[in-house]
């Protein structure tokens, strides 16, 4: 199945910059790690952030359900084998532009906020893999803004 994927992920990319079929294949999955550690930070991977997570990942990439199960089953791999969110980090930053990687710590958002409220475990992890990724404070903060506003979520700091 994994040969299946890499196959089909060497027909586009979402940065040019990126080369190989494996590189593409290896960034979404860097991109769906992040998201997976996400959804499980706080103890509790609930199906709504599984659907989250698929629905992000077949939605950014423009992948079927068939090759979005096989991304997240490598990327949950690839995080139980890993030591730290550094080497997913590092190949975004390879590969990425900035304005990617605000998208990335969008997407992490709104797994963050899929059950409508944000644990401090949660709040740790985003701005850790912000300062991962480089990106700035006010870039966390305002992506934090737009999630909340799109998913219709009011309050206050939380």
């Amino acid at each position: 199945m994994i040969d299946l994927v890499k196959k089909f992920f060497g027909k586009s990319t979402k940065n040019s910059t990126v080369e190989g079929e494996d590189s593409v294949h290896d960034l979404r999955i860097a991109t769906c790690a992040l998201l997976l550690e996400m959804s499980r930070v706080d103890g509790e991977f609930s199906e709504s952030e599984r659907e989250s997570i698929l629905s992000i990942i077949k939605k950014e990439y423009e992948v079927d359900d068939e090759h979005v199960t096989a991304i997240t089953e490598a990327a949950d791999k690839e995080l139980n084998g890993s030591l730290d969110l550094w080497q997913f980090t590092n190949l975004i930053n390879q590969n990425y532009t900035q304005e990617e990687k605000i998208e990335i710590i969008e997407m992490v958002w709104r797994i963050a906020y899929t059950d409508g409220k944000l644990d401090k475990h949660e709040d740790f992890l985003v701005h850790k893999l912000a300062n991962l990724l480089r990106l700035t404070h006010r870039q966390l903060i305002d992506a934090k803004v737009k999630i909340r506003e799109v998913m219709g979520i009011a309050g206050g700091n939380r």
